[in-house]
């Protein structure tokens, strides 16, 4: 049995590795789409949000002032008042923590299981492959993932760790097909055979071989993903299923502002509007990555 290094020096000829430069032209990719770039300052802006909120917001988000309730935009508090007289603005920059904290849990959670799941079956086949394709998948896809996560929350009661265990459940089976699919078509691979014809185990080959070869549209599927994360929470607290009050969400917002949609649009317009940006600037990205993953989109880019 050959040890790691041995088995890295004996594939390295055979294995292909990231093309060089592969990360430069991933980012003239971006670079050079209009709609990528837009989306990428968009979500640096909300990450900025999320990170440095109580330094960036002008007001406490939580602070009630009667006397205020109900304003309009002015300089005073730029994006108005709610009906407690909080200000938007704060609470908008307040509550793209929340998303931005839902968001990157939701993806990591559902992604890292359905790499295990999507990974042991597609690797291993056979009787597990079935158990996990035909039976596992299959019953969680029987059930709408939103109305699962609505079920689940419904149950344990609302909260931001329930809200984030809710939508990993009704979101990682995406991921597990995926990774399942691409699993299958690697394994086959010269550079894996030879991996195995000098005795690199499972663990060894998978983690070395498969994942680093078939992750890209994984990557892909993560970034449109945090966009529907992002509306699955923003939903989910505007049904009140979110996390609880006083707490600045973007869906809550939503749902106080209803109820004045025509004396005070804008407490309906300016958080709808943050979440449309947010959920198109992460679409933008992942149409941009899954443009550069296309061979035809890259030669008619000049990729």
């Amino acid at each position: 049995m050959m040890g790691p290094i041995a088995m890295a020096s004996v594939t390295q000829a055979i294995e292909p590795g990231p093309a060089r430069g592969q990360i430069e032209a991933l980012w003239r990719a971006l670079r050079f789409n209009p709609l990528a770039t837009v989306g990428a300052l968009f979500i640096l802006v909300f990450v900025m949000f999320a990170l440095f909120a109580p330094w960036i917001a002008p007001y406490d988000p939580s602070q009630i002032e009667l006397p205020a309730r109900l304003l309009g935009p002015s300089t005073r508090h730029w994006l108005g008042t709610d009906e407690l007289g909080r200000d938007i603005l704060s609470r908008i920059i307040f509550g793209a923590r929340i998303s931005m904290l839902v968001g990157a849990s939701v993806v990591a959670g559902s992604l890292l299981l359905g790499l295990l799941v999507g990974c042991t079956a597609g690797y291993y086949g056979g009787r597990i492959d079935r158990f996990v394709n035909i039976i596992m998948m299959n019953a969680f896809l029987s059930f709408p993932g939103f109305l699962l996560a609505i079920a689940f929350v419904a149950f344990l009661g609302p909260g931001l760790v329930n809200l984030i265990l809710a939508l990993i459940i009704g979101g990682w089976v995406g991921y597990a097909r995926l990774v399942r699919a691409q699993v299958l078509a690697t394994k086959e691979r010269e550079y894996v055979e030879a991996a195995r014809a000098i005795g690199a185990g499972d663990f060894w080959i998978i983690t070395r071989h498969i994942l680093p070869n078939m992750i890209q549209p994984v990557i892909v599927q993560a970034a449109i993903g945090m966009a529907g994360a992002i509306l699955a929470e923003a939903t989910m607290s505007f049904l009140g299923l979110g996390v609880a009050p006083p707490t600045a969400s973007w869906g809550s917002m939503l749902n106080d502002g209803r109820s004045h949609l025509f004396d005070a649009p804008h407490l309906v317009i300016f958080p709808a509007i943050t979440v449309m940006l947010a959920v198109l600037s992460f679409n933008f990205i992942g149409d941009a990555l899954r443009d550069y993953l296309d061979p035809r989109s890259r030669i008619e880019a000049g990729l």
